[in-house]
């Protein structure tokens, strides 16, 4: 049985891959459970799967250097899915040094011990973030990613050019993936679709940022850990980039209507204004991964908003 290391083991994608892969593989987690959020949240998410005898679970940094050799000492490991990460573009505009800390030495660490230990199979989640402030898309991976607004988003291409460079030194077989809007059930409290689906449930107003123009490419998080699987057997470059998303673009009044209608209620819109680091438009030209490893998304929109309020 082989074993994977997944970091961010116990957040939102990281545990719903644990789930998808335990049954087959044994599942080494790495989480520092940090107050990002309520730290309680992620140990619900794990609650099911913590007892399994395929899976371990180490908290800890990747970020300290002692503590991840001892783990990758401890265990063989044989690929390593890193999903561990400072998330959100708003706050990464706070404190920038901690999410190039975390985000860019986390990731080095971890590239070091696998270069080390003679792993080669690597897969990095990157972010749409990457992509900028563009405002036509479809979004393709040989576009330029040098014109970044936020920290965050410089972290994710920090990130991919340290992968690239592990790949070419140490012949690595790499994959970045470029998550575009992830959601679904356990999805984390400050993103929009939970925080939406909350205050509206409550009948409390719901901040709305800009005129609801902004369009996204959601991804429903069956999807995004289907991807994620399809890459383990891809070798056919040491290094590649691939856009993660769904198939439609959707504006956020087209969200807000379509959660409304889920709920069969009314949101309160509070208008604010636009945010400093959030993009008009993601949209992933997903072509390069079907072609690929035969990705195609399964969850449109509509049928994701019901599944995820279905499941609170």
């Amino acid at each position: 049985m082989q074993t994977i290391l997944i970091t961010g083991a116990a957040g939102f994608i990281g545990s719903s891959l644990a789930d998808a892969l335990i049954s087959k593989y044994r599942v080494i987690c790495i989480d520092n459970f940090n107050d990002y959020y309520d730290p309680a949240i992620k140990e619900s998410n794990i609650q099911q799967i913590k007892d399994n005898k395929n899976y371990t679970l180490y908290p800890a940094d990747i970020c300290d250097e002692n503590a991840m050799s001892d783990i990758f000492n401890r265990n063989s490991i044989d690929m390593v899915i890193h999903l561990a990460a400072r998330a959100g573009v708003r706050p990464s505009i706070e404190e920038p040094t901690l999410y190039m800390e975390t985000n860019v030495t986390g990731t080095s660490v971890l590239l070091n011990l696998c270069q080390k230990h003679g792993i080669k199979k690597f897969i990095f989640a990157s972010s749409s973030s990457v992509y900028g402030a563009l405002k036509e898309g479809p979004f393709s991976e040989d576009m330029a990613v040098a014109n970044t607004i936020s920290p965050y988003a410089a972290s994710k291409v920090a990130g991919e050019v340290l992968c690239q460079t592990f790949a070419n030194l140490y012949k690595m077989n790499i994959v970045a993936l470029r998550f575009f809007t992830v959601y679904g059930p356990r999805q984390r409290p400050d993103l929009a679709i939970n925080k939406f689906t909350n205050l509206i449930k409550e009948g409390k107003p719901i901040p709305v940022y800009g005129d609801g123009t902004t369009q996204r490419n959601y991804t429903y998080i069956d999807d995004i850990v289907d991807g994620i699987i399809r890459c383990f057997d891809y070798n056919e470059k040491p290094y590649e980039v691939f856009n993660l998303g769904g198939d439609e673009t959707v504006s956020l009044s087209e969200l807000i209507s379509t959660i409304e209608k889920a709920l069969g209620k009314t949101a309160i819109i509070n208008r604010l204004p636009d945010q400093p680091g959030d993009v008009p438009l993601t949209h992933a030209n997903i072509d390069k991964l079907r072609n690929a490893v035969g990705y195609q998304p399964s969850t449109d929109i509509v049928a994701g908003i019901n599944k995820y309020i279905n499941s609170l």
